[in-house]
Formats: structure tokens, sequence, C-alpha cells
């Protein structure tokens, strides 16, 4: 399958998933570029954003297992080319 370039943005709703969170994203880490992590302190949000490179099933595969989490948002956006 051909490889594409996308971006997940996460937000986190609730602290107690980071380790969950962290988990995941650690066994994703072969598609995962660049990671931006913004805890918003006087909000009770933080958001992850991520650039992955990968084919469009272990992107999918990614941003899924991160949206299952409770109190966690996830949009992924995949480039067509």
């Amino acid at each position: 399958m051909e490889k594409r370039i996308g971006t997940i943005t996460v937000f986190i709703h609730d602290r107690a998933t980071a380790s969950q969170i962290n988990s995941i994203l650690s066994l994703y880490a072969g598609i995962i570029v660049a990671r931006q992590g913004l805890p918003f302190r006087d909000r009770t949000i933080s958001v992850i954003s991520l650039i992955v490179e990968g084919d469009t099933d272990e992107i999918n595969a990614l941003s899924g297992k991160l949206g299952k989490l409770a109190g966690v948002e996830v949009k992924a956006v995949i480039s067509k080319i």
C-alpha cells in the first residue's frame, strides 16, 4: 500500500488517559514523524498534534484506537497523494 502524509489532532479532556495514550503512540512510533503536546493548564484540556506517514490503514488504526479512549477526541486528515 502507498504511504501518505497526514495529521492527527488529539484532544484530551481527561488526563487520566495519558498513560494509555502514550502506550498507543509508542506502538505506532514507526509512522509518527513529529509530535507536539500542549497542556492548557488554565483549562481542562490538552492537545497533541501528530504528523504521520504511513498507509491509510495504519493511520486510521492509530486514530481509531486513540478515539476509543474515554475523554479523548481525535481528528485525522490524510493527504490525497
